[in-house]
């Protein structure tokens, strides 16, 4: 028989750096799950995409058992890679923040698919355009 879900917690976790501090611990304390437990796992799993920030749905059970999902990066993370830019800009479509190749735009495209709203590559492409248009990146 299945095990009965007591909830959801979404964090953005940066891979292979979960520690009990906030916002993990007290997400996970609320709900009685293993913190060092969770971490452990966490950052064995995701110590290979160091240096990004993952998105993860962590399903946590009846009997204060837990499993998680880690997503794609955000396409904000990955724009301001492939930029080189530590921050996007403050007023987009005035100042611009730095650039990015239609190649670049297409790899993101590639590694977010499954986490995107989109039916095909083009489509895919469209939304990680925008949202480097909305951060004030140039696409060449």
């Amino acid at each position: 028989m299945a095990k009965k879900v007591v909830g959801f917690i979404k964090l953005q976790i940066p891979a292979g750096k979960a520690n009990p501090a906030p916002p993990i611990g007290p997400a996970l304390g609320q709900r009685g799950v293993n913190i060092m437990a969770f971490c452990k796992e966490f950052n064995a799993k995701t110590q290979k995409q160091a240096g990004s920030i993952l998105p993860t749905v962590i399903t946590v059970f009846a009997d204060k058992s837990f499993t998680f999902i880690t997503k794609s990066p955000p396409a904000s993370d990955l724009l301001k890679k492939a930029a080189k830019v530590e921050k996007a800009s403050q007023t987009p479509g005035k100042a611009v923040a730095g650039s990015v190749t239609m190649d670049q735009v297409r790899e993101i495209a590639k590694t977010k698919k499954d986490d995107l709203n989109a039916y095909d590559e083009e489509a895919a492409v469209k939304i990680i355009m925008g949202s480097a248009r909305s951060m004030g990146l140039e696409v060449k």
